[in-house]
């Protein structure tokens, strides 16, 4: 999922975002509502944005569903451009583009 840091914000890109689908995966429904659940602002239609304070929340539930093998690494990682420097408390949830 593609991922930037503004003023200790966390966004990511709306097109990467899991979508809500019903009736359909269960796994993939869950996660949805997990990221949105700990995610400080999720508009419909727009990047959501996770605050510093639930980073280590965040790391936790990527690795966690990223171990599962149920989703693709694509859908479960967050990736940044070579220019960020990527907080360690992300760092395993986390690659380069």
């Amino acid at each position: 999922m593609k991922a930037i840091i503004k003023d200790n914000i966390l966004y990511i890109n709306k097109e990467d975002l899991p979508q809500y689908q019903k009736g359909k995966s269960v796994v993939r429904n869950n996660y949805f509502w997990a990221l949105k659940s700990i995610s400080d602002y999720a508009p419909m239609n727009g990047d959501w944005e996770f605050s510093t304070e639930v980073w280590i929340a965040l790391n936790r539930m990527l690795l966690f569903f990223t171990n599962s093998g149920y989703l693709g690494y694509r859908e479960t990682v967050l990736e940044f451009s070579d220019d960020t420097l990527i907080p360690d408390i992300l760092r395993s949830s986390s690659t380069k583009l």
